[in-house]
């Protein structure tokens, strides 16, 4: 459903990313782990086709994300980590201003009361967005990504900021959205990333560092993070 090949990113002589390489397969729900600055958000920029990569190639459902990227785009729903909120526009509002603006709803009631339920954004459902906590905020985030229904969702550090009760509630929520979705998660968290997700794409200095799921991945994810990101950049994915 997502994959990266030999992705590559320059800022004039500074490289971003080097040769990213990974698939992501249909229903799973992979977290892109890593420390500040390993350029985590520069790969997902790309891949939601904000930025576009030096070299390499990105595929969402299988279509190439330079090649076609409107139709790339409209299989991706995506959360960066300040949510693209207006703040003096109610829920609803701003819910359906992202319908227009996606297209593609030709019932915008029917989807406004599905990513409110999914999202359990039911109690908020009329207040103005400056009014809410951080938490709904995040919510409201999520919400405008599944907008169209994207078989694709794409969260950059979903649980920045929260508090440790908003942390589980957004965890729940993206694992309750696991069964009808391909999510891919950046973050540096790595308790959250191990709870949350079923597979860790390790990213350091731009380059893929370890792919651990299952057993590898629950009992000794901060051993093997801690030894892999502790290596010289020549030796990384070695």
């Amino acid at each position: 459903m997502i994959r990266v090949e030999n992705l590559t990113k320059y800022y004039n002589s500074f490289e971003a990313l080097r040769g990213i390489d990974f698939n992501i397969p249909t229903g799973q729900v992979a977290g892109l782990l890593g420390l500040n600055g390993a350029g985590k958000t520069t790969c997902l920029r790309i891949l939601t086709g904000f930025i576009m990569p030096t070299g390499g190639d990105c595929y969402i459902d299988g279509i190439n994300v330079f090649d076609r990227p409107r139709d790339a785009k409209a299989r991706i729903g995506y959360l960066p980590e300040q949510p693209p909120l207006y703040q003096e526009l109610t829920v609803q509002d701003y819910l359906q201003f992202v319908a227009r603006m996606r297209g593609g709803v030709e019932d915008f009631e029917q989807e406004f009361l599905r990513v409110t339920k999914l999202t359990w954004l039911e109690p908020a459902r009329r207040s103005l967005i400056r009014h809410l906590s951080l938490g709904y905020r995040k919510r409201v985030g999520i919400a405008q990504a599944l907008i169209g229904s994207p078989p694709v969702l794409i969260f950059d550090e979903p649980i920045s900021g929260l508090d440790p009760i908003q942390i589980v509630e957004i965890r729940n929520l993206i694992r309750s959205l696991a069964e009808q979705y391909t999510i891919l998660i950046s973050s540096h968290n790595l308790s959250e990333v191990s709870k949350t997700c079923d597979r860790v794409l390790i990213i350091h200095r731009g380059q893929m560092a370890g792919d651990l799921s299952g057993d590898e991945m629950h009992a000794n994810l901060e051993d093997r993070f801690l030894e892999l990101t502790a290596a010289p950049v020549t030796e990384v994915g070695q």
